[in-house]
Formats: C-alpha cells, sequence, structure tokens
C-alpha cells in the first residue's frame, strides 16, 4: 500500500483540505475527486469530505493504490530496472522495442513486459508512460506506478524540468565541440511527407545542447541535452548540422550502414528530475548497449 502523508503546517484560518491538497501538494482536480469517492483520503485517520477545514497539527494520509485494469496481456520478460520505489519505476529499454501496444504491434512491447512485473511482485499497477522512446533508441524510460507520481512527473515534463541526456553516434568531426542548435522543427503537411520532420520557420521552437565527448576516424561521439521535447529532435538537429546519426534510414545514410548497425546509434543514457514525494533530484544512467558499443570499436 503506498500511502502519501503530510503534517498540516502554518495554514491560514478557515483552509479546506481541498485548496490545500492542491496548493501544498500539487494534486490534480481529477485525483482529489477520485480518492475522495473511493474514501482513500484521512485526517487523523478518519475519513474526510471535501470541505473539511483543516487545522495546524493535522495529519493528512491519502491512500494512492487504486484497483484498476489495463487491455495489456502481461508477457515474461527480461526488463532492465535502472531504479524502483513506492511511485516509479525506471526501466532501460533495449533496441527493437515498442514501448507500448499499437495496432501493428500487440505484444512483445515494454509495457507488456512491465505490467507483467507488476503482477508477478505482487504490484497493483498499470503501465503509465511518463516518457517514450522511438522503437529503434534505446535507453532509459519513466513509468508511474499512480496517479499522483503520474500528474507529478507529466507536469515537470510538460515544463522542460526534466533533463533528458542522449548519445549518439554521428558522421564526421565536428567543427564546433559545443554548441547550442536552436532550430524550428515542422511536419509537413501530406501523406508523401510519413513521419518524417524538417527545419522550417513554420515549426515549433526546438532546443538541442551538445557536446562531443569522444571522436574516432571520422566520427564522434556526442551527447545531447534536450530542452525541448519534439518528435525526432535530436536526428534531425544533428542532420541539418551534417552530422547523421549512423544507421539513421529517415534523415542519414542509414541503408548503407546495416553492416554497421541495425539501427540509429542513439542511447536516452542520462535523466535527472525530483522525486514526485520527496523532493529529491534522482540522477539516473544506463550504459551504452552492446550495439553501440561495437560500433565504436568498428569506428576506431
Amino acid at each position: 500500500m503506498s500511502i502519501l502523508e503530510k503534517q498540516v503546517d502554518n495554514i491560514e484560518k478557515g483552509t479546506k483540505i481541498r485548496e490545500y491538497l492542491k496548493a501544498e501538494l500539487g494534486l490534480s482536480t481529477r485525483l482529489i475527486r477520485s480518492a475522495s469517492l473511493d474514501k482513500r483520503i484521512f485526517v487523523n485517520g478518519e475519513v474526510v469530505k471535501m470541505n473539511r477545514v483543516l487545522n495546524s497539527g493535522e495529519v493528512i494520509k491519502i491512500d494512492l493504490a487504486k484497483d484498476e485494469s489495463q487491455d495489456i496481456a502481461p508477457e515474461k520478460m527480461d526488463i532492465d530496472i535502472v531504479y524502483e520505489d513506492e511511485d516509479i519505476l525506471v526501466v532501460n529499454k533495449k533496441p527493437f522495442m515498442v514501448v507500448h501496444p499499437t495496432k501493428s504491434y500487440q505484444s512483445g512491447t515494454l509495457a507488456n513486459g512491465v505490467i507483467n512485473y507488476f503482477m508477478e511482485s505482487g504490484q497493483n499497477c498499470i503501465v503509465r508512460l511518463v516518457s517514450r522512446l522511438d522503437m529503434n533508441t534505446s535507453g532509459l524510460i519513466i513509468i508511474a506506478k499512480n496517479q499522483f507520481s503520474h500528474g507529478m512527473l507529466s507536469k515537470e515534463m510538460s515544463e522542460n524540468k526534466v533533463e533528458k541526456k542522449y548519445l549518439a553516434l554521428v558522421h564526421g568531426i565536428m567543427k564546433e565541440k559545443q554548441g547550442t542548435i536552436d532550430l524550428p522543427i515542422y511536419k509537413p503537411e501530406g501523406i508523401e511527407n510519413g513521419i518524417r520532420r524538417v527545419i522550417d520557420e513554420r515549426g515549433q521552437r526546438s532546443i538541442t545542447q551538445y557536446k562531443v565527448i569522444e571522436e574516432y576516424n571520422e566520427s564522434s561521439l556526442v551527447e545531447c541535452k534536450l530542452e525541448t521535447g519534439r518528435t525526432h529532435q535530436i536526428r534531425v538537429h544533428l542532420s541539418h548540422l551534417g552530422h547523421p546519426i549512423y544507421g539513421d534510414t529517415l534523415y542519414g545514410h542509414g541503408d548503407e550502414e546495416g553492416e554497421l548497425i541495425k539501427r540509429q546509434a542513439l542511447h536516452a543514457y542520462g535523466l535527472n528530475f525530483k522525486s514526485p514525494r520527496s523532493g529529491e533530484v534522482l540522477s539516473l544512467k544506463a550504459n551504452l548497449p552492446d550495439d553501440m558499443n561495437e560500433l565504436i570499436k568498428k569506428l576506431k
């Protein structure tokens, strides 16, 4: 059972619990309503209504556990868990794995494996994705275990307060070893353009900070930090600079590189964000996957 607990302190006279939960704990109206209807909000051990006036020194407890179901079939698979607590699960996604079931991919997705893990470990949770990655991009993904942590982290993500770092293996030696790419990304209209994005002034402002980590024979390992989170942002920005990512068939020379690597050489290796419960900063990392390490050996 996951309990959120808070002792009331320095409260303005006449403050109702609904106002307090929103202002002090940052809880959404939806979460408060749901927990109240299920009688999962307590003051001094007693279930209360949301118009209850609070007093300093009282203890609020919210039971975050909720009976929920999800139409995702559990599948036993090896999941690389990087971090876990009562609110979140952070996993290192393998290359070539879809994050969530779609019409084309009904099984074998990360969500299928995570649901199975929750069931086997006796956790009554559904898969609430806070972040996502393309099928062929490997690396860290945050999954919330309850409505509280999902709401808090989704808000942080939308305000670009979650620091996301990637490693990419790119063609060429970059003239500027670090810098900021601030170029708008646009999705052209028309079915013939598919999912491809372009640099275009009609697009959304998109900002990527980059830094060269290592250089090889006409190639580089580059760290990219996202300040915005546009679709294909790193791939579009690096390609536009003339340094496409190895294996990227959409924005580079991927068709010619099947012998080197079977996907775009892009890995979400670092996340920095605040724990939704404690406010403590979590700094998580995931090592480069085998195929990118093999590519580095070839490039050297």
